[in-house]
């Protein structure tokens, strides 16, 4: 009893110390500065470490339960900012991440025994982590990491991006109010009032940052790469479809434009090239026409494409735009409401190869399963990001899985079935491909460290 009063003495007076040393300027970690943003967090950690993981729960449970309540606002905030993205989506989205984004619960101990005595290995936090949060997925990103990282034991300091600045820090600042009331250390989350390309590097270079995770496009991940620290990048992808001759056809058109049409294909492991098989393209095509989608002529095509694509790249004034707001660009309205736009091309079309990150979907036809793969191996170009399949041919499951090397692979369901969504296992929006982590989750974000009692603690 006399030790457990000690420890708690100690607790205490170390949690006083560090509270005098808080900054005072934000309690709901909102900082002007890259610096204050580190130092609060930093702080905030060292406090962090001093709780026990089931308190970690209870603030990880506060966090949900914010998340949940305000995600129809937080959605609706985030499409208004950025301009991107489906409101209804946006929610469904935001209610994944808060209920099926691990916990503590992701932090598995394990012993080893033997002659010689016990090992104890355990997950430990890294410290300060930094965050550079995407435009097409902010808050989910932000909900999603800032569970896993506090679970981890970790504080994280988000850059977002200056397209969803407001809505960031709206999220940051009910987490913070969210933990605080549940009595968890103020400023977990922390970021900046004004996020730019110039704070996320002095974010990265900053001395108190061990770890940076970069959830965006190729040129964030270099950075992050590049910056001599830890580093966890999830980048680009522009997953491939295959429709084979064994596939359910209806189910497989469905499936296909849910995934596809999502949130405006803004999530990167959406579909962004479809594939079929000669023998089943016809029949394909008249499953899709029963769909919400929008199947644009060869004039059409070659008149949006020219709206597309700019100078070789993606027209970033349509990204995550409706599929209407974009036929409207080549003054064509749809009869009806439509999710997807439909363009059939030759397997050497640029759209082909381009990860759009909006609801025009191209279909290629090609000979036979063999010529398919090849095609969607190549589309791919070596991200390992997500691939898809519909088939009920073992064979061709196999064959493609081995050929593409993604780090998700659905097979008969939509995209978004490999984040848990109407598929099993959890979710998350940092999807680490470039830097072979995976799926990240709170194990993802600690460090390994092992503890030694030499010759003793057997029992056998």
């Amino acid at each position: 009893m006399i030790q457990e009063e000690l420890v708690a003495l100690i607790k205490s007076k170390v949690m006083d110390e560090l509270s005098k040393n808080e900054n005072q300027n934000s309690d709901l970690g909102i900082f002007d500065t890259i610096d204050e943003a580190v130092q609060a967090a930093k702080s905030a950690q060292k406090k962090l470490c001093l709780l026990d993981l089931e308190k970690r729960e209870v603030i990880i449970a506060a966090i949900r339960e914010v998340c949940l309540d305000n995600a129809a606002l937080f959605a609706r905030l985030s499409v208004e900012e950025s301009g991107m993205g489906r409101v209804d989506d946006k929610v469904a989205k935001l209610i994944l991440a808060a209920k099926k984004t691990p916990g503590t619960e992701d932090l598995v101990p394990s012993v080893q025994t033997g002659d010689n005595g016990l090992t104890l290995i355990e997950q430990g936090p890294f410290g300060v982590i930094a965050a550079i949060t995407p435009v097409t997925n902010p808050i989910a990103t932000i909900i999603n990491n800032s569970i896993g990282m506090i679970a981890g034991g970790n504080t994280v300091v988000v850059n977002p991006h200056p397209r969803a600045v407001n809505v960031s820090i709206k999220v940051i600042e009910l987490i913070n109010d969210a933990i605080s009331k549940v009595g968890g250390p103020k400023n977990l989350v922390c970021t900046v009032k004004e996020p730019t390309i110039k704070t996320s590097q002095q974010l990265m270079s900053h001395p108190d940052i061990k770890m940076i995770v970069a959830t965006g496009g190729p040129g964030v991940v270099k950075a992050a790469l590049s910056s001599g620290k830890k580093a966890i990048g999830a980048g680009a992808g522009n997953p491939p479809v295959i429709v084979d001759e064994s596939a359910d056809i209806e189910k497989a058109a469905h499936d296909i434009v849910a995934g596809a049409s999502f949130d405006n294909n803004l999530p990167c492991i959406a579909e962004k090239v479809v594939i079929l098989v000669e023998s089943i393209a016809e029949k394909f095509m008249n499953c899709l026409k029963k769909q919400s989608v929008y199947l644009l002529n060869d004039t059409e095509t070659s008149d949006l494409v020219e709206k597309i694509i700019v100078d070789g790249a993606v027209n970033k004034a349509l990204v995550g735009k409706d599929a209407a707001y974009i036929l409207n660009q080549i003054e064509v309205k749809p009869i009806s409401d439509v999710k997807l736009l439909i363009m059939q091309v030759d397997k050497n079309h640029p759209m082909v190869y381009l990860e759009q990150l909006m609801p025009v979907l191209p279909i290629v036809t090609v000979s036979d399963i063999d010529e398919a793969i090849e095609l969607a191996v190549k589309c791919e170009q070596g991200n390992r990001h997500t691939a898809m399949m519909h088939s009920k041919n073992v064979d061709n499951m196999t064959k493609y899985a081995k050929a593409i090397e993604t780090t998700i692979f659905v097979k008969n369901g939509p995209s978004y079935a490999g984040i848990g969504m109407g598929g099993e296992g959890f979710t998350t929006f940092t999807i680490a491909g470039p830097t072979g982590e995976g799926l990240t989750s709170a194990r993802t974000f600690t460090r390994k460290r092992r503890c030694t009692l030499v010759d003793g603690f057997r029992i056998v």
